[in-house]
C-alpha cells in the first residue's frame, strides 16, 4: 500500500505535468494534461478521458484510446453511466466507483454496462471536477481492464487528483472567458474609432451608434464591432490591390 509520502509525491509529479507548459489560458492543452497526468500517476488505470457539459450537451474530450470516445459517448447517449452519475449526482467526495461492470455494478447501470465489458472495460472510476450551477461541469473517466482494479489508494489519489484537476479548469475556464472580454472591448473600442472617424463624432455618441445598431439589427454589440471591423479591413484591401 502506498504511503501518504508516495501519494503527495505522485500529486506534486502530476502538477508538474500539469503547468510545465504554463498553457493555464489553453483549455484544451489542460483538459489533455489532466488526462494523459491522470493515467500516468492513478494506480490500476489503463485509459482515460473528460466529459464536459457544453451547450446542453455532454462532450468526449481528450481520451487516451478511441474505445474511450466511444463509451463515454454513450454514456451522455444513454444519460446512465459512473460518468452521468459524478456529473448529475455526485456521491460527497465526488467519485462514483463501478467495480465490475460485469457484476453488481452492471445492475446500476443496465443499459452502459454490457457495451463497456465488451469494449475490454470490467472497472471504472469518474471523479467530478466541477459543480456550480450554471458553470461548466466535467468529469474525468478512469477504465481498467480487470475488475476491482481500484484500490484504496487509487481512489484517494483520484479524489485528491480532481480537486486538483478542477482548480486548473477553473482557472482555465476564467483566463478564457476574461481574454473573450479584452478582445471584445478591444473591438468595440476600434469600431468606435472608425466610427468617431468616419463621422466626426466623439467617443460617446460612436458608441450610442454602435448600440442603436444592436438594437436595430437583433445583434450583440460586439457582432456589430466586427462586422464594422470586418468591413473597413475588406474595403482597405480592395483599395490596396486596385
Amino acid at each position: 500500500m502506498q504511503t501518504n509520502e508516495a501519494l503527495v509525491t505522485s500529486l506534486r509529479q502530476a502538477a508538474r505535468e500539469l503547468t510545465a507548459k504554463r498553457s493555464i489560458r489553453d483549455m484544451e492543452q489542460t483538459l489533455t494534461e489532466i488526462v494523459t497526468a491522470a493515467v500516468e500517476t492513478i494506480p490500476g488505470v489503463d485509459a482515460g478521458g473528460i466529459s464536459v457539459t457544453q451547450d446542453g450537451e455532454i462532450l468526449s474530450r481528450h481520451p487516451t484510446h478511441p474505445a474511450i470516445t466511444k463509451l463515454d459517448r454513450l454514456q451522455a447517449e444513454l444519460a446512465e453511466g459512473p460518468c452521468i452519475t459524478a456529473i448529475e449526482e455526485p456521491p460527497d467526495d465526488g467519485i462514483v466507483v463501478a467495480d465490475d461492470l460485469d457484476g453488481a455494478d452492471g445492475e446500476r447501470w443496465p443499459r452502459f454496462a454490457p457495451q463497456a465489458v465488451e469494449a475490454g472495460y470490467h472497472s471504472m472510476m469518474s471523479t467530478q471536477l466541477s459543480h456550480e450551477p450554471g458553470r461548466m461541469r466535467a468529469a474525468l473517466n478512469l477504465y481498467a481492464g480487470g475488475p476491482a482494479s481500484f484500490d484504496a489508494d487509487a481512489r484517494v489519489t483520484a479524489g485528491l487528483f480532481g480537486v486538483q484537476a478542477a482548480v486548473l479548469l477553473y482557472g482555465s475556464e476564467h483566463a478564457t472567458n476574461l481574454q473573450r472580454a479584452v478582445d471584445s472591448r478591444d473591438l468595440i473600442g476600434q469600431a468606435k474609432g472608425i466610427l468617431m472617424e468616419r463621422f466626426s463624432v466623439d467617443d460617446e455618441r460612436a458608441f450610442a451608434m454602435l448600440v442603436r445598431s444592436s438594437q436595430d439589427t437583433n445583434l450583440k454589440l460586439v457582432e456589430v464591432a466586427r462586422w464594422l471591423h470586418d468591413e473597413v479591413n475588406s474595403r482597405s484591401r480592395g483599395e490596396g490591390t486596385s
